[in-house]
């Protein structure tokens, strides 16, 4: 109910929306729970190098599917029933939040697959991974400002974009039946698997290692 209520009163414009989804999902990243190289090998079945980076991006992509398939089918549930026109708008705040989470921890720890240490608080870490899943790439610790305890402006403006673009592809769950849950898990997988790959080609480039 309170994700309704704080939806409600970020609807008035796009950019008001996108500023109240950039906030919440600012306060949300430092809370996400990143794994070291020594427990995701463990959680792994002790995968290594490209194996690991492969099954984690794998894992990610099957969990945004999950977002948007379960989205999908409680629009499909609720698809002919006036309460649709309320729950829809938190509905989609929601996946779009945990998407985001999912594929911003997928970064993070293909970051220690790839031994790229980005230094910091967790909190400027947190900042670090968001700026580079807004820009749909890896961080590079050696870039000036890569680690910050804030956002500038043009870091801000990525973010809200990228969560805005994330919330539209959310609004293929609102289609009747299941359309909706296979189109919103389709698009989930394919986004994911696609981030995925942009990342682990700019840590290869800063690790030198070899293609899998």
């Amino acid at each position: 109910m309170a994700l309704r209520r704080r939806a409600k009163q970020a609807r008035a414009s796009g950019a008001a929306r996108g500023k109240w989804l950039a906030d919440v999902f600012m306060s949300i990243a430092p809370r996400v729970p990143i794994r070291d190289l020594s427990t995701l090998q463990e959680h792994h079945y002790g995968l290594t190098g490209e194996e690991l980076a492969e099954d984690l991006i794998r894992t990610a992509a099957k969990a945004t599917t999950a977002v948007g398939a379960v989205g999908g089918a409680l629009a499909a549930a609720e698809f002919a029933a006036p309460p649709l026109l309320l729950s829809a708008p938190a509905q989609l705040v929601a996946e779009t939040l945990v998407v985001a989470a999912i594929e911003v921890k997928l970064i993070a720890e293909l970051h220690e697959v790839y031994g790229v240490a980005v230094p910091g608080t967790p909190t400027q870490r947190a900042l670090a991974f968001t700026t580079a899943w807004s820009k749909q790439r890896g961080v590079d610790p050696l870039t000036p400002g890569s680690v910050t305890i804030a956002l500038g402006t043009a870091a801000k403006t990525a973010l809200r974009n990228r969560l805005m673009r994330t919330l539209g592809r959310h609004l293929t769950t609102l289609g009747p039946f299941l359309t909706g849950a296979v189109a919103g898990g389709t698009l989930n997988r394919m986004a994911t698997r696609r981030l995925g790959r942009a990342v682990r080609e700019d840590l290869r480039r800063q690790r030198a290692l070899p293609p899998g």
